[in-house]
């Protein structure tokens, strides 16, 4: 991508991830943030503007208001280190939805040519930068026992390929589904507005990218699953 970094990466505790498969055509940068080793510190809300620091401050469990201070700090120094700029000057925004036009559609910075997206679960924040629109998203693997109130937002294609599956292997499989189909989703701006089960992105080891994506898995850590979409530049 033509927004590269400044040295080509990020100190830790930013850890740099590879998609899974075919390169993309455009190639968004994907990074990773672990949230028990990021060190949070009361300087770092300065960084939040107010209305970030305002929905932090609704998080009742402190698990959740970590998770959420780590993802929104660690995404500003991020762009600000795409955009040589100070972090607490990055200006957050939303385009239009390209379903009803309202202003929650793709988070973006006002006035800058890169795309970005975030996605947290349980330890992990997950970022994607592009040339083009992009979508991340990273989940948790669920229990077998919680499986079941899932599939119901699955593609009837999808759903057909869990089925086939052992029953020991249908969480992953899971996950690594659902991670598509929201990467997707995001990407275009709808979120899960979208109607997840109208969108067919397979459960099993390759992507089905939808007409005008690129698609892939993103190599994590244990027990997640991530995946990532950009818009072919041409689309």
């Amino acid at each position: 991508m033509s927004h590269d970094l400044a040295g080509g990466s990020l100190p830790p505790p930013f850890r740099q991830l590879r998609a899974v498969g075919a390169p993309f055509p455009e190639q968004p940068q994907l990074w990773a943030l672990s949230v028990s080793a990021y060190p949070l510190r009361p300087v770092d809300d300065g960084i939040l503007d107010p209305a970030e620091r305002q929905r932090a401050a609704r998080f009742v469990r402190p698990a959740d208001r970590d998770r959420y201070r780590v993802a929104h700090v660690g995404l500003r120094r991020l762009l600000g280190a795409y955009l040589a700029a100070a972090p607490e000057r990055i200006e957050l925004t939303r385009e239009p939805c390209p379903g009803c036009g309202r202003g929650h559609g793709r988070p973006a910075v006002a006035g800058a040519p890169l795309h970005f997206s975030l996605s947290h679960a349980g330890d992990l924040v997950v970022f994607a930068v592009a040339d083009a629109p992009v979508g991340v998203d990273v989940e948790e693997v669920p229990s077998p026992e919680a499986l079941s109130g899932l599939t119901g937002a699955l593609h009837p294609v999808e759903s057909a390929e869990l089925d086939a599956l052992p029953a020991d292997a249908r969480p992953g499989a899971f996950a690594r589904c659902w991670t598509r189909k929201e990467a997707f989703l995001k990407g275009t701006g709808l979120g899960l507005g979208g109607e997840p089960a109208g969108v067919c992105v397979g459960a099993g080891p390759e992507p089905l990218a939808p007409a005008g994506w690129h698609l892939t898995d993103v190599a994590v850590a244990e027990g997640y699953a991530a995946a990532c979409a950009v818009r072919h530049p041409d689309s």
